[in-house]
């Protein structure tokens, strides 16, 4: 592994354990094994760091949903959508440190700029991947159904990560995703039926 990779690895576990602003390059130095001198040749500060780890966190889940969509069997507008179901549900139950740190970079981002500003821009991301997938499916969609349908799905998709965050004994995820799913291809239908 490269020491970059490394670090970052580090700092994930780091701010799953102390947060952002627990978050100290000694202790990335610790749990990466290496002296804090070596952490500031690659990264001068923990902001620098912070954004490479947020950049990380994208990337993980750009890299979650190729993999997914290898696996769809129809080209549907469902399969599409379980690829986006796929990739949080991983987040929240096999990934969670990298959850855990976008929801603390969210928070961050209130005092930060810089993460605000790159939060802000992996969600327009995400909701243009989103509108990306119902153009391909439902082109005839309404403009505004195009533009709004992608703020819920992303929606709905972090709500699952804030409520079982809050309390996985009471959100069974299973029923959460499919009841979820369910409302937005009957949205989604209704929309069309509009249309004709």
């Amino acid at each position: 592994m490269k020491n970059e990779d490394k670090i970052l690895k580090a700092a994930l576990a780091v701010v799953k354990d102390h947060t952002i602003s627990g978050t100290r390059m000694h202790l990335i130095a610790e749990k990466a094994g290496m002296v804090q001198s070596n952490i500031h040749y690659y990264f001068k500060t923990k902001g620098d760091l912070m954004s490479a780890l947020q950049r990380t966190v994208l990337e993980k889940c750009l890299e979650l949903r190729k993999t997914y969509r290898k696996n769809i069997k129809k080209d549907t507008l469902e399969e599409e959508l379980d690829v986006f179901i796929a990739q949080k549900k991983a987040f929240i139950l096999k990934y969670r440190e990298y959850d855990y740190a976008e929801v603390d970079f969210w928070v961050q981002g209130r005092i930060n700029q810089d993460m605000k500003d790159c939060f802000a821009e992996s969600f327009e991301g995400w909701r243009k991947e989103i509108r990306g997938m119902l153009q391909k499916y439902e082109p005839e969609l309404s403009d505004k159904a195009k533009e709004c349908l992608p703020y819920q799905i992303v929606s709905y998709l972090e709500g699952a990560t804030i409520q079982y965050l809050v309390d996985e004994k009471r959100v069974d995820l299973e029923d959460y995703f499919e009841f979820g799913k369910k409302m937005i291809l009957t949205i989604i239908e209704e929309e069309v039926d509009k249309l004709q």
